[in-house]
This record gives C-alpha cells, structure tokens and sequence, in this order.
C-alpha cells in the first residue's frame, strides 16, 4: 500500500508538470519541463552468496518500496521564432540568455518582449525590469568589455535625444585643365557644421597654374595649382588657409595627369575655422582631402563630395542588429550606436532556477554567467521584430498525459486491492 501511495504522489507531480507544460504553450521563449522519476530504497530479506566449488551463488531478496521523483530537467531546445514586427520585440537564435535587473541582483531570460518606459528605458514587458547592456559614448563607440553592474541599463530616448557632429573632414574632387590660362581661376562652395550644429559655408579656390614652383615638389611633379578656402566669398570671406599655410602644399600633378603628393600617408591639408563670437565654440579644424581630382585637358571644375558633419537633430528611430548594436536615427539624416546589449551563457543552463515572470537566476549548479555580446564567443544573434515561442511539444505532452493518469490509476487499484485485502485479513477472526 506504501508503495502505492509513494507511486500516486510521484504521478500527481508529473500531472502538475504537464498541466503546467500545456498551460504555457503561449508563454514567450517558454522552456518545457519534464520529470525523472527513480525507484526508492529497496528492503533486502535476504543478501547474495557467491558461489562456491560445490554449489553456485544466490542473488538477494529484495521488495521495492516505492517510487519517488528524481529530479525535473527544463528543456532549453530553440523555440520557433513569430514575427511581430515590433523593434524591441526581441529574439535570440541559439545560445544565450538576455540579463536583466531589479537593482539588487541579475536575472536571465529567453523572454525579448522588451518595451520603453517613461524615461526611455528598455525594459522587459512581464516584469518591468530593466535590460542591461553598454551605453556607447559621444563618438558612438561601445566599451563591452567593462562589467556590467545594476547601473548597466539603455536608454532609447526617441525625441528626447539631439546630436550634432563637427565637420572634420571635407573632400573635393573634380578636373583642372592644364591648358588654362595661368590667371584662371575655379570656385566651389560647401556647407560645414561646428560644435553647435552651426552652419557655415566656405569656398574653394584654385588659381595660378604654374610650373612645380619653388620649394620641395614631390617626386614626378610637373604642374602644380594654389589653393585657399574661405568663409564665404573668396572676394569678401576670411581665409581660412591655403597651401601656403604651414603643413599643407599646393596640388601637384605628373606627366599623366594624376595628383602627386609629399604629404606622409594619413596626413591631410588643414584649415581652421574660428568662432565669430569667441566663447560661443571653439575653432575647428578641417583636414581638406583631394581624393579624386585630375589635371587632364578638359573642362576645369572643382565639386565638394563629401563632408562629415551635421547640424542639430532629434533622435527619430532606431534599429537593432543580429549583434545586439542599438543604432539611432537622427532627423538629420545621421547615425550612431547608442549601445549594444548583453547577453550571458551558462556551463549548465539546466541548473539555473526559475524566479517566474519568464526569469532564470544563477545557482550553485549553473556555473557564473559568462557576460558577452551577441554573435560572439558561442552565443547566439539577436532578431529584432521577433520573439521565440514555447517549446513545448504538445503531441508529447498529451501522450505524457494519458500515460501518467493510466499510471495513478494504476497505482489507485494497487491501494483498494491492499484495502480489501487487509479486510479479509481482519475478517478472518470472525
């Protein structure tokens, strides 16, 4: 009958793990349980002899008392991933866990279904805690290799968050004929940007062609042009520099037309572009590149392709990348990292607890979580607009179900027919 009873409760706790399996077939990254079930002691009436010359060995008497539950595994197999379109909806594929905090301790979900709060916050949706990743600098870069601690959250600030960058690099490309007149001259005009997004048009001028004049041209330099930027108008602007000014030097071209140059490898022409009003932002330097301008007997015409400032803007959206980058889209037409999120692995992933909520917290058998990022060092990537769905097999589960009722059923019979045999057994003194 004890024996019975023990089988009974171990069936009804498989039932609760079932029951709870199928219950959350809907829940987000959901990871399905299973219970191991393990035979009790054993009563030995009688122990094995070995065998002898004269007669062979005898195993031991023994009578079971029962079953009991060994042990629930969790599932971590990958789930199936829904889209849902949502940027903050997230979704790992393969290892890995997203960290989260209440501010007194970590905690680790398959669970992406994060949303922004008040402040900007990317928070998990179920309980409200906070996602934990590296903030990227003014420069857009992200230091993941620093710790992250209760304070290690990110803000997607959509609206809240203006940038500007200072232009520090402008380019000019185009083609100065070399049968110009020497007092011919070619201007174009570009648009940079100071500290405080402040614009400011300058001009470039290219005169006087001559011969590879005086000083130290570089090595096959046949022809060489002037140059000087200004801001504004070259006739009524200020000079910004030219290449006259120290470190820079005039554009020099050989016999096939093409831009020679004594400049060392990574280094620039400059200009320096002033505050009107000292005080309100400090002067800036441009390193001015000629990247692909010619002198070949065609029309003169000097173009600026590219500079890399902006002025003001607001953070008007943001995308997520398979590693984890958060990178934000300004209403000027600029991007930058904003941040990168966390993720974590464990030896054995079996061994984390569950803290309900979608949560796992770490454990004496987990092993320390490995801090990390996605795509990196065995976990895996992040999909954006997606989340991963229960894994549990409900095919399975229900064959479970049928097998464990049939199983406490049996187990019922074995006590009412123990029941009725005791009764005979007090019958027997009547």
């Amino acid at each position: 009958m004890l024996s019975g009873v023990a089988s009974i409760k171990a069936h009804q706790s498989r039932m609760n793990v079932i029951g709870n399996n199928l219950a959350n077939t809907s829940t987000t990254a959901y990871k399905g349980q299973r219970v191991n079930f393990a035979d009790m002691m054993s009563q030995t009436t009688q122990g094995a002899t070995g065998p002898t010359s004269t007669r062979g060995g005898s195993n031991p008497t023994q009578y079971g008392l029962g079953v009991y539950v060994g042990g629930t595994d969790v599932n971590f197999e990958q789930g199936g991933l829904s889209q849902t379109n949502r940027p903050t909806d997230l979704a790992i594929q393969g290892n890995g866990f997203f960290v989260t905090s209440n501010s007194t301790r970590m905690a680790f979900t398959r669970d992406g279904s994060f949303d922004l709060d008040s402040s900007g916050v990317l928070t998990h949706q179920a309980t409200g805690e906070r996602v934990m990743g590296w903030t990227a600098d003014i420069n857009g870069l992200v230091d993941s290799s620093t710790p992250l601690t209760s304070a290690s959250t990110i803000a997607i600030p959509v609206g809240n968050m203006s940038t500007v960058k200072v232009t520090d690099t402008a380019s000019f490309s185009g083609n100065l004929n070399p049968t110009s007149l020497p007092t011919d001259v070619v201007i174009t005009k570009m648009r940079v940007y100071d500290s405080l997004g402040g614009a400011h048009d300058i001009s470039l001028k290219v005169f006087n062609r001559q011969g590879p004049a005086a000083g130290t041209p570089p090595a096959g330099a046949l022809s060489s042009w002037d140059w000087e930027m200004y801001e504004g108008d070259p006739a009524t602007g200020t000079l910004l520099g030219g290449s006259t000014s120290a470190g820079n030097e005039r554009l020099y071209f050989d016999a096939n037309g093409a831009r020679v140059t004594s400049l060392a490898s990574g280094v620039n022409n400059k200009i320096t572009v002033a505050a009107p009003t000292p005080g309100v932002y400090p002067p800036f330097t441009i390193d001015v590149k000629f990247p692909n301008i010619s002198q070949l007997v065609s029309k003169s015409q000097v173009n600026g392709i590219d500079q890399n400032g902006f002025p003001s803007g607001t953070l008007d959206n943001y995308s997520i990348s398979k590693d984890g980058v958060i990178t934000g889209i300004f209403s000027n037409g600029l991007t930058r990292s904003l941040g990168q999120i966390g993720m974590a692995k464990f030896s054995n992933p079996e061994g984390m607890s569950r803290e309900g909520g979608n949560l796992f917290i770490q454990s004496n058998n987990s092993g320390t979580a490995l801090i990390g990022t996605a795509n990196d060092s065995g976990m895996g990537t992040i999909n954006a607009g997606y989340l991963e769905q229960a894994n549990v097999d409900m095919s399975g589960e229900m064959t479970d179900l049928i097998v464990t009722q049939r199983g406490f059923q049996a187990n019922t019979k074995i006590v009412t027919t123990v029941d009725e045999m005791l009764q005979e057994l007090i019958n027997i003194k009547r």
